[in-house]
């Protein structure tokens, strides 16, 4: 056999879905046509077998009904003790969910998949009970009967009269890991069965009779072969797909079946899933909304949201059109997939109606081109009939016949008045534009009404003989003819406009909103704002209270945005929305897990991982039945999800470009810190050392220049580890100003003081008016003085003067050192004020980190004041700032 290369896509796809299913459990099914084949025999069989090689075997739920033979099985394996549940007056042993969980073996054994839990449980089946020890890495045996499976239910009611209630959907068999086939011929399990070892005496004899014929356990062991073959044959499709094997099948199948209110619908449904199934083949069920599907009564919509629900848990893709007609929405949907087969059901209306307006079984056969049509048959319900038609001819319809024939009869008095100047033919638009008006506001009977008035109007009033019903002329009657035609054409269009018109709102009306919320979210910063206006768009969308609920540090989800939404404050509905968190299922309200619930939770999954639950409780919950509100609601839910989801790598990316500019401004520090402190600790060992030389004899000055050194350098390291501090604190906020009313001279010359050896042979020039007070902070300003006359000393001249004064202003102060020096460059002025800022000049070649005048401008605006710097237009620079005054300074006494 050739074999080619496997594509690689295929193989990723195969990859993945092997690593996801190696974090579950295995699931294996014992799998037989018929209670007493020895399902549950043959899994304790297995069970031990891997008890002996040491694997952890849980029994946790066992049904033997008293088989002596089954009953040793059991004997060395630990069993879980059964949950008693009381329930109408009886107690139910039940399998202890929670406490498998607590456990937590290799392999627990749960009889029976197809058991109904009783109600209020966390799940309504037990396969659901099954799937959740899956999804805890557990290992599971199962046993169930073909009669169970969903898609087979009412073909086994057709052979065998029984209608099994327990089903299970096919796709939990087809996910199974292993499903062995437990087989015993009729004839053998009726023996059993005489022999007492499936029932008792009594109940042996009554299944004899009803279930246990012979003729049915042929079927359903059919049946289960065929199942199981199918499975086989599945299994062996996707190795010939992983080994990249050429397939013999030319095309692929894809099949359609198209519903509707009517009760057969469900049976369409069923075969057409067993026809996919046979077939391999993809199959998509249809809903066509016409105008007539939107006056259809409720109790019809039921029907048609249950089809579609049953369709849905059946595996099938569902998809809703809309148009006029419904054959040829279905015709051209068909083959914009490629559909190769089309499933209908046969007509139940009358043959004359099919004649006189069509049939859409007629119209899909003749138009269906290479497309294969199934007509299938079924039995009808008598109590459609009464049902199909809206039931709500109420009083408003009645008026508006009775609207019609007014507008009638105010064109014929309007006919009445032009009817001497005009021919006849206006007199019939008049009539023909009364018709268009009744349809597009009233609908089509009121339209056929109003065309069979016009048509008698025109007849009695202006055509010869007048005042009768009469005809002179037999060239009337085609005229009468052609009017009544062309009325009725154009009201049944406009009525259809109109449906079509009101169909298209409706659907825009969920777009816009879809659209409205996803606009929103591209403009909207902050999660709290994005799950508020998430919330206010599903709540007004589904006219119910939404939540949103987030998961903490512990992973336990609390209501972020929707407190006030009353049912998300039970504990119950909290401990819903947990595990459809813990689980990322969707449970609560019309779901098959905790359907108890108040509302229904939808779980927020992202690409990675889950970030939240969606809770909605709807005003009106039948509402969320139909699946077209249901896909809403989870696009509505996925696009939260992608909106939250970008919050959060916003915030990282946020968070990362902080660690960047902070990594940034570390490697600056450092960069700038090491020169500089390594300039005067070189000093500082140097001169020490020098000193330390015993070899070295200098005389006194020599020695005390060298000391100086040494002062004066510890100093300079002293100032730059000072403003280091000092910008951390600033940064921080723990810089706190406390003012006090101070003479603003004696700030200015303790500064001077504290660098009086620096400024040396400085000329200084100082004008501040004489008790000029003003509340700041004395150590923080004199901080701010000393660094910027620093700064003035370092770069200008040595012999070049500097100037202080201050300007007093209404409700400041503003203070300015100015030297003679080259200036600053223009550029710099804006970032001068900048951390590590410092100015590339000749004589800043041993200047400090810059951190001194973003130190000044930190305190200067903790006071409420502001700080600049600008050029003389004689040269040099002017560093300038304002301090408020705030009050009246305290008077001073004389003595």
């Amino acid at each position: 056999m050739e074999h080619q290369r496997p594509n690689p896509d295929r193989l990723l796809e195969r990859i993945q879905h092997t690593s996801q299913q190696a974090q579950r459990g295995r699931l294996k099914v014992f799998f037989g046509a018929a209670a007493g084949v020895g399902k549950t025999y043959a899994m304790l069989q297995a069970a031990q077998q891997r008890h002996a090689e040491g694997i952890e075997v849980l029994v946790g739920y066992i049904e033997t009904h008293g088989r002596a033979e089954t009953d040793a099985l059991l004997v060395g394996l630990p069993q879980l003790p059964a949950l008693q549940v009381e329930y109408r007056g009886t107690t139910l042993r039940e399998f202890d969910l929670d406490a498998a969980l607590a456990r937590k073996p290799s392999l627990i054994l749960v009889d029976e998949l197809a058991h109904s839990n009783p109600p209020n449980s966390r799940h309504a089946k037990r396969w659901q009970d099954i799937d959740e020890l899956l999804h805890a890495g557990i290992d599971v045996y199962t046993t169930v009967n073909v009669q169970h499976l969903a898609s087979l239910n009412d073909l086994v009611a057709q052979v065998t009269g029984v209608i099994v209630r327990e089903t299970v959907p096919d796709a939990v068999l087809e996910s199974a890991d292993e499903v062995e086939l437990i087989d015993l011929p009729p004839d053998e399990l009726l023996g059993r069965l005489n022999e007492g070892k499936i029932y008792i005496a009594s109940q042996a004899a009554q299944a004899a009779r009803n279930f246990f014929r012979k003729g049915n356990l042929i079927a359903l062991r059919e049946l289960a072969l065929r199942r199981t073959a199918d499975r086989v044959d599945a299994q062996m499709q996707r190795y010939r797909s992983d080994h990249a094997i050429p397939t013999t099948w030319p095309t692929r199948e894809r099949l359609l079946v198209g519903v509707g209110p009517s009760p057969l619908s469900e049976r369409l449904v069923r075969a057409t899933r067993r026809m996919a199934t046979d077939l391999r083949a993809e199959w998509i069920v249809a809903y066509v909304e016409t105008p007539k599907q939107l006056r259809l009564s409720e109790a019809d919509r039921d029907r048609v949201t249950a089809t579609l629900r049953l369709a849905e848990s059946l595996g099938a893709q569902i998809v809703t059109l809309g148009g006029i007609n419904p054959g040829e929405e279905i015709l051209r949907y068909a083959r914009q997939r490629n559909v190769s087969k089309i499933v209908v059901g046969k007509p139940a209306q009358p043959r004359w109606r099919e004649l006189l307006f069509g049939s859409i079984v007629d119209q899909l056969i003749r138009q269906s081109g290479e497309i294969d049509v199934y007509v299938i048959s079924g039995e009808h319900d008598d109590t459609y009939s009464a049902q199909a038609q809206p039931s709500q001819q109420s009083k408003p319809a009645k008026i508006n016949y009775v609207k019609s024939i007014g507008i009638i009869g105010l064109c014929t008095i309007v006919a009445q008045g032009i009817f001497p100047h005009l021919e006849l033919s206006n007199l019939i638009m008049l009539y023909l534009l009364g018709v268009t008006w009744v349809a597009a506001r009233y609908g089509r009977g009121p339209a056929i009404c109003a065309s069979l008035l016009s048509v008698a109007a025109f007849d009695f009033f202006f055509v010869q003989p007048y005042l009768t019903f009469a005809v002179s002329d037999v060239q009337y009657l085609l005229t009468f003819l052609v009017m009544l035609v062309v009325a009725l054409t154009i009201s049944t269009l406009t009525v259809q406009i109109q449906a079509q018109a009101e169909t298209a709102r409706q659907r825009e009306r969920r777009t816009a909103a879809l659209y409205a919320m996803t606009r929103e979210f591209a403009s909207i910063r902050g999660l709290d704002n994005l799950l508020q206006t998430a919330v206010q768009h599903i709540s007004s969308v589904f006219e119910g209270q939404a939540a949103i609920l987030l998961p903490n540090a512990k992973g336990q989800v609390r209501a972020i945005v929707g407190q006030q939404a009353g049912f998300i404050n039970d504990q119950r509905e909290l401990i819903t929305a947990q595990w459809v968190y813990d689980h990322q299922q969707k449970a609560g309200m019309h779901s098959d897990t905790l359907p108890s619930a108040q509302a229904m939770y939808l779980p927020l999954v992202a690409t990675r991982g889950i970030v939240g639950v969606l809770a909605l409780q709807p005003e009106q919950p039948r509402r969320l039945l139909d699946p077209s509100h249901g896909h809403l609601l989870e696009t509505f839910a996925n696009q939260t999800t992608v909106a939250i989801e970008r919050a959060h790598l916003a915030e990282e990316a946020q968070a990362a470009s902080v660690q960047i500019e902070t990594e940034r401004m570390r490697n600056s520090l450092l960069s700038s810190v090491s020169h500089d402190l390594r300039t005067p600790l070189a000093a500082i060992s140097g001169a020490a050392s020098t000193l330390l030389d015993q070899n070295n004899q200098f005389d006194q000055q020599v020695q005390h220049e060298l000391i100086q050194m040494i002062a004066d350098e510890g100093e300079r390291l002293n100032r730059l580890l000072s403003n280091l501090l000092d910008m951390t604190r600033l940064e921080a906020g723990a810089v706190q100003v406390h003012k006090e009313w101070q003479a603003l001279e004696e700030v200015i010359g303790t500064a001077l003081a504290r660098l009086s050896p620096q400024i040396d042979q400085r000329a200084l020039s100082i004008d501040v008016p004489e008790q000029t007070f003003v509340p700041f902070d004395s150590v923080l300003i004199e901080q701010v003085l000393v660094n910027l006359l620093e700064n003035c000393l370092k770069y200008t001249p040595s012999s070049s003067p500097i100037e202080i004064r201050a300007i007093q202003q209404v409700a400041m102060i503003e203070v300015q050192i100015a030297d003679h020096g080259p200036g600053i460059p223009a550029s710099a002025l804006e970032t001068i004020f900048e951390k590590f800022v410092r100015l590339q000049t000749n004589r800043s070649a041993s200047s400090g980190v810059g951190l001194g005048l973003t130190i000044c401008r930190g305190i200067i605006e903790a006071h409420g004041g502001t700080i600049w710097a600008e050029n003389r237009p004689a040269g040099g620079t002017i560093f300038a700032f304002t301090l408020p005054i705030d009050g009246q300074p305290p008077q001073i006494h004389e003595e």
